[in-house]
């Protein structure tokens, strides 16, 4: 389950003053030296393609950007917590020897819930803890990460430093399961794998591909990477994040919740047509069985499988075309991704796609997570990317200036490249 090694050099992240930020609000909270300040850095990931087929157990892909969530922290002299946030007020100190229990009220869901809800999953897993810490979390730049995986990343940090300073060593996998503890069993959500696979798992220079229904991550190197005549073996293409300015609860979503039980439930008549008792997830489907009994599905979750098998034949063929480096296959492929997700799956920040397909240089875009809420992303040549990345503000603010006058003007579309997965950073 070990990543192979990278095939060049990320764009740095955390720079040595994102770094330096988070270490001096650690000192200020903990009166303590700042050599004595360790650092979680957890990378924000993009999915180019197999959108919402995780839950389902299908394949999907991955890599992380050089953006995500900082988490500076000491240990604390006893079991005590204690944390402050650079996007929300107040500090909140809690005990890891207190037993957390899962929240009823989604309502009730904080920017502290996370910490809890690690403390929650290596609770029950059975891990020993003794030490808490004293920490301070930030998204970098405040970035507004809807879309990124920001409730993975941060739940990732949490459980990175409580296992450092109680000495836990644990695997990625182990890590991937306790991240899913904090989504499904203490925050009610309905995640799958992908978002944590990717954060622990992702390299520089390679596409992950994760299949669901084995938890076993698999990695393609992007061929045209040590062919490269940019610096540092840069790849020719980076990614465009663009905001919608589009928010609301996850958890209270009609439109995610209610999406997965149409997935299983086309799930549960397809195997019921075909005699089969297995449990209701698409994967279990056989493609075969799927295009002879499709015609027995309302039209909803006709709608539904047909994203998930159709998302399933673009990984495969995305998989190709990023092992040879064809960004132009590449692209019309999640292009395509995101058309299905329009008609198939129903996601509502059509504008801002199209907007994206129409700007210069873009080989292809899709939305970035459920689709509801967020932002989209695209592939972009390298040397067009602040030119499309101009154009895409400007023709959003023009059709939705209500939406825009909601995200800082510095924060609207990004422009990123791949990442690394994430790591704790002594002080050297």
């Amino acid at each position: 389950m070990v990543a192979p090694a990278g095939g060049g050099s990320p764009s740095r992240w955390p720079s040595d003053e994102e770094l330096d930020i988070v270490r001096k609000n650690v000192v200020e909270i903990s009166g303590r030296d700042a050599r004595e300040v360790r650092v979680v850095a957890c990378p924000y990931r993009i999915c180019p393609l197999g959108a919402h087929i995780d839950h389902q157990g299908g394949i999907v892909t991955a890599m992380t950007i050089n953006y995500g969530v900082l988490l500076g922290f000491v240990p604390s002299d006893d079991a005590e917590v204690v944390l402050q946030s650079g996007q929300f007020k107040g500090i909140t100190r809690f005990r890891v020897d207190d037993l957390q229990k899962p929240i009823e009220n989604r309502g009730n869901i904080t920017w502290e819930s996370y910490a809890r809800g690690a403390v929650y999953a290596l609770q029950n897993s059975g891990y020993d803890l003794r030490k808490g810490i004293i920490g301070y979390i930030s998204g970098v730049n405040g970035l507004d990460s809807s879309g990124l995986s920001s409730s993975a990343a941060v739940g990732i940090a949490y459980l990175l430093a409580l296992e450092n300073v109680n000495d836990l060593v644990l695997s990625p996998v182990d890590n991937i399961q306790l991240d899913k503890s904090i989504e499904n069993r203490y925050l009610g959500l309905e995640n799958g794998i992908l978002d944590p696979s990717a954060i622990l798992l992702s390299r520089y220079g390679y596409l992950t591909f994760m299949d669901c229904k084995t938890a076993s991550p698999s990695y393609v190197y992007f061929s045209e990477l040590s062919k490269s005549q940019q610096p540092q073996g840069r790849p020719p293409f980076k990614i465009l994040l663009a905001f919608s300015g589009l928010q609301h609860n996850l958890p209270k979503s009609r439109g995610y919740n209610m999406r997965v039980f149409e997935c299983k439930e086309a799930a549960r008549a397809l195997l019921c047509a075909s005699g089969s008792e297995d449990a209701p997830i698409l994967r279990k489907v056989d493609p075969g069985v799927y295009e002879a009994q499709k015609c027995i599905l309302d039209e909803n979750l006709a709608k539904r499988a047909e994203h998930y098998f159709s998302e399933m034949k673009r990984v495969v063929k995305g998989r190709e075309a990023w092992a040879r480096g064809d960004l132009q296959e590449l692209g019309q492929l999640i292009s395509a991704s995101g058309r299905s997700s329009i008609v198939n799956y129903e996601c509502e920040m059509i504008q801002l796609y199209e907007i994206l397909l129409k700007a210069p240089g873009v080989l292809g875009a899709r939305f970035s997570g459920a689709g509801f809420r967020g932002c989209c992303l695209a592939i972009v040549e390298s040397d067009r990317a602040e030119e499309a990345a101009a154009y895409v503000g400007a023709e959003y603010e023009r059709s939705q200036p209500e939406l825009v006058s909601k995200i800082p003007a510095d924060r609207r579309v990004l422009v990123c490249e791949p990442g690394d997965s994430a790591q704790v950073i002594l002080q050297s």
